[in-house]
C-alpha cells in the first residue's frame, strides 16, 4: 500500500514511524513533513491545505491511504473533495478522516455541544453569545459561579480556551473575544461552561462511523511549568496508561461516550471514517466530555503509538472495509512516557532557527524515541529549531518513573539555546 500523511509535527512523525513498521506499508510519503520524517518516509513539500496538490499526489503515485494529521484539512473538507477526486479522477484510495460535516465535532464548539445535548452525553453545562446578544452574554457571566471557562467557537489553533477566576475578567476576555475578534471568525461565536473540577485525560478511538476500536489512552500535561504551573501550552507530556483509568473507568467511558457517540454519527448521518479524541474530565470517577477532536493529539500520538502493538495500516484497511468491529487491538507491557522539549519563551514568543546540537551523538536507551516536532534542515545541513514545541522523547519502562527517567536522559544529551522541558510529568502517579 502507498500512504500519503498530512502534516509535519511530531503527530505526524509518531504516525510515520508506526506506519513505516507495517508490512502492507510500500510507499510511505508526509506532506511536508520533517527532518524526523524524512527518516522513515520521504517528504513532499506542499502544504496541508495545498487541495490541488494533494489531488496530484494520490491520483500520480496512487495513494491507497491518505492520513490527515491535523484537524484544518478535515474542517476545510478534504474528505469531501477526495470522494470527488475518486469520481472525477478514478482515485481508488481512502482517507482516514471524517466527512466536513462531522468535523464540525471539532470546528465548532457550539455543534459538538448540541450534538452532545441531543444524545444525552455527559459534558459541562453552557450557554452561546454572539455580539447579537453580547449584553445578555455579559448578564449570564455575572450570574455564572466561579471560575468561568471561556471557549472560541471555532479553530483557534489550540489558544481559543480561557479559564478565569473573577466575573470583572470573564467580561474583558469575553468582549476581548467577540468585540476585538481575538481570534478572529473562530470566536464570532463564544461558548461558556462550567468548570469542571477533576483529571483530564484522552481516549483514542479508530471508527468508521458503525464500528470502533479504543486504539490507546493518555493523560497530557499542558501548562509550562512544573507542578502544572504557568501558561497553557499544546502539550509539555504525555504518560499511559493512565493508572487511575482502570477496567471499570473506561467501561465507564464506553457506554456513557463512545457508544452514544457512534450512534449519534449513525442517527445523524454524519460520515466519518478515522479517529476521534476524547478529550474528558475525571470528575469523582465520572467521565465528562471537555471537547472532541477529529483527529490525534499532539503530543498524545507520540505516546500512544509506541505502546499500540496492533499494525496500523490494518487498521485502516479494516476501518475500511467494515471489518474494524473483528480487529484485535494489543498493548505493549509497561508504562510509556513522553517528554517536550520547547523553545525558550514558549507559549508566549520564541525564536526559530536555533542549531540543535547532539540530535547525531544521543545514546538512546532501549526503549527510548526521538520524535521531531518543530523541526527543519538549513543549507547547510543542521537540524534546527523551527517552532514551539522542537522535539519530543517516548520511552517505556517497566514502572512510570523509570520511562519518564528515560526520556529525561535522552533530553540531557541534547542542547539548543532556551530548550526547556519539564521534569515532572507523571509526577501525580509517583
Amino acid at each position: 500500500m502507498n500512504i500519503l500523511i498530512l502534516g509535519s509535527g511530531g503527530r505526524e512523525h509518531a504516525l510515520a514511524w508506526k506506519i513505516a513498521q507495517s508490512h502492507h506499508c510500500n510507499e510511505l510519503y508526509v506532506a511536508p513533513g520533517n527532518p524526523g520524517t524524512a527518516t522513515v518516509a520521504t517528504n513532499l513539500l506542499f502544504g496541508v491545505t495545498d487541495f490541488e496538490a494533494i489531488k496530484n499526489c494520490c491520483v500520480e503515485k496512487k495513494i491507497d491511504v491518505l492520513v490527515v494529521g491535523p484537524e484544518d484539512p478535515l474542517v476545510n473538507g478534504i474528505y469531501d473533495f477526495m470522494e470527488k477526486v475518486k469520481e472525477d479522477n478514478g482515485w481508488k484510495g481512502f482517507v482516514v478522516g471524517p466527512s466536513k460535516a462531522a468535523a464540525q465535532l471539532e470546528g465548532s464548539k457550539a455543534f459538538s455541544k448540541k450534538f452532545m445535548q441531543r444524545h444525552q452525553i455527559p459534558t459541562a453545562a453552557y450557554a452561546e453569545f454572539t455580539i447579537d446578544n453580547l449584553e445578555e452574554g455579559k448578564k449570564y457571566i455575572q450570574n455564572h459561579s466561579l471560575p468561568i471557562v471561556l471557549k472560541a467557537d471555532g479553530l483557534a489553533a489550540g489558544k481559543g480556551v480561557v479559564i478565569v477566576n473573577t466575573h470583572a475578567e470573564a467580561i474583558a476576555v469575553f468582549e476581548e473575544m467577540i468585540v476585538h475578534k481575538q481570534f478572529g471568525e473562530a470566536s464570532t461565536k463564544v461558548v461558556i461552561e462550567e468548570f469542571l473540577q477533576g483529571i483530564e485525560v484522552s481516549v483514542f478511538v479508530l471508527t468508521n462511523g458503525m464500528d470502533y476500536q479504543i486504539i490507546g489512552h493518555a493523560k497530557d500535561y499542558k501548562r509550562i511549568g512544573e507542578g502544572e504551573t504557568g501558561l497553557n501550552t499544546g502539550g509539555m507530556g504525555c504518560v499511559t496508561p493512565v493508572p487511575f483509568m482502570d477496567e471499570l473507568f473506561m467501561q465507564k467511558v464506553e457506554e456513557k461516550i463512545i457508544v452514544p457517540t457512534i450512534k449519534g454519527l449513525q442517527k445523524e448521518q454524519l460520515v466519518y471514517n478515522g479517529f476521534v479524541f476524547f478529550g474528558l474530565m475525571n470528575v469523582d470517577g465520572e467521565p465528562k466530555v471537555i471537547e472532541y477532536n477529529c483527529r490525534m493529539g499532539d503530543p498524545e500520538t507520540e505516546v500512544v503509538m509506541p505502546r499500540l502493538e496492533t499494525d496500523l495500516l490494518s487498521l485502516f484497511a479494516a476501518m475500511d472495509n467494515g471489518t474494524l468491529e473483528d480487529a484485535n487491538i494489543n498493548f505493549a507491557d509497561g508504562f510509556f512516557a513522553t517528554v517536550m522539549a520547547v523553545s525558550g519563551g514558549y507559549p508566549g514568543e520564541y525564536e526559530k532557527d536555533i542549531v540543535i546540537n547532539g540530535l547525531d551523538d544521543v545514546k538512546l536507551d532501549e526503549g527510548s524515541i526521538i520524535f521531531h516536532a518543530g523541526t527543519k534542515q538549513n543549507s547547510e545541513g543542521n537540524i534546527i529549531t523551527n517552532g514551539g514545541r522542537v522535539l519530543a522523547v517516548t520511552s517505556v519502562g517497566t514502572e512510570l518513573q523509570q520511562a519518564v527517567s528515560k526520556s529525561k536522559h535522552v533530553l540531557h544529551q541534547i542542547h539548543f539555546k532556551g530548550i526547556h522541558y519539564r521534569r515532572d510529568i507523571g509526577f501525580e502517579f509517583m
